[in-house]
């Protein structure tokens, strides 16, 4: 068994892809209309989704915004250097939650910061 994808919903795709590939490097590995079921599935990731866990984006046509709830926590990803990936965010004009730095009462570096929908992103350090 391996995890395929993460699925979140969006407001607006074409802007929630462009986060995912132009700040965070991701490519688009595909996108599919369902015009029976009113919505849009595009797939991003680092890698081939067959060797790598994805991110699914849903755009449910007419819907520009949805409730976070209290229950959902964070997308993971891990970099080589948490100070400079954020910083690159940064300039790229992305949402910074948390400044890079130790995590509370440990030692791992982490960051947090937040995509076009509110969905916090955990930029964590290389062991």
């Amino acid at each position: 068994m391996r995890i395929l994808h993460t699925m979140l919903r969006t407001g607006d795709l074409d802007r929630s892809i462009k986060f995912y590939t132009e700040i965070l490097g991701m490519k688009l590995l595909r996108r599919q209309d369902y015009p029976a079921g009113e919505f849009t599935l595009a797939f991003l990731g680092y890698g081939d989704e067959s060797d790598h866990t994805v991110i699914e984006l849903t755009y449910n046509w007419g819907v520009d915004r949805y409730e976070m709830g209290t229950a959902y926590g964070h997308i993971a990803i891990e970099v080589d250097d948490v100070y400079r990936a954020t910083a690159e965010v940064k300039s790229r004009d992305g949402k910074i939650l948390r400044e890079a730095g130790p995590m509370n009462a440990g030692t791992t570096i982490i960051s947090f910061i937040e995509d076009p929908d509110g969905y916090p992103i955990e930029l964590i350090g290389r062991k």
